[in-house]
């Protein structure tokens, strides 16, 4: 049986992915992360919305907030926040069926966002080739709070990050 963090991080949609701008301010972006076994997290920008590597390259501290519950199907509905450090791959994938973790986060997104297979069809990525040509990220989780009923103004339960991994 999984934690009640790890049934979070599996089944919200999305999570707000939070890097460090050029200037220092705070870049966040709604993103569908995949827990690997190992405890990483893998997540991917397109090369043609390449800002989240850009950010990544010069401060490689990150944070993603599974705050959002909708569409889960969790009945009890808290919060993971993971802090941690990412790397941005320089090398490009362009079939993600050659990545099996990458394939698994797209088997994730599709299950997700059905409508999103047409732009996997052929007409699909004739029109938007771009976004298929992938950089991967990576985030290694330093720090993981988890907060029971997403009431914020709650002390967050430090989680051990032995508890935020993937159970095969």
């Amino acid at each position: 049986m999984a934690s009640p963090a790890v049934e979070i991080i599996e089944n919200y949609f999305t999570c707000e992915f939070t890097t460090i701008a050029r200037d220092g301010s705070p870049q966040t972006w709604p993103v569908s992360p995949r827990l690997l076994t190992d405890g990483r997290f893998l997540l991917t920008t397109s090369i043609g919305l390449p800002q989240k590597a850009f950010n990544i390259r010069r401060n490689p501290k990150v944070a993603m907030l599974f705050s959002e519950p909708t569409g889960s199907g969790l009945t009890s509905a808290g919060a993971v926040l993971i802090q941690g450090d990412a790397i941005a791959e320089d090398r490009i994938v362009t079939d993600v069926a050659t990545e099996p973790e990458l394939a698994a986060l797209t088997e994730t997104l599709f299950a997700r966002q059905p409508a999103g297979a047409f732009w996997s069809s052929w007409p699909g990525r004739q029109l938007w080739w771009s976004y298929y040509m992938r950089l991967l990220i990576y985030v290694t989780p330093r720090c993981a709070l988890f907060w029971p009923t997403r009431d914020f103004t709650t002390a967050p339960i430090e989680l051990d990050l032995n508890e935020v991994q993937r159970v095969v």
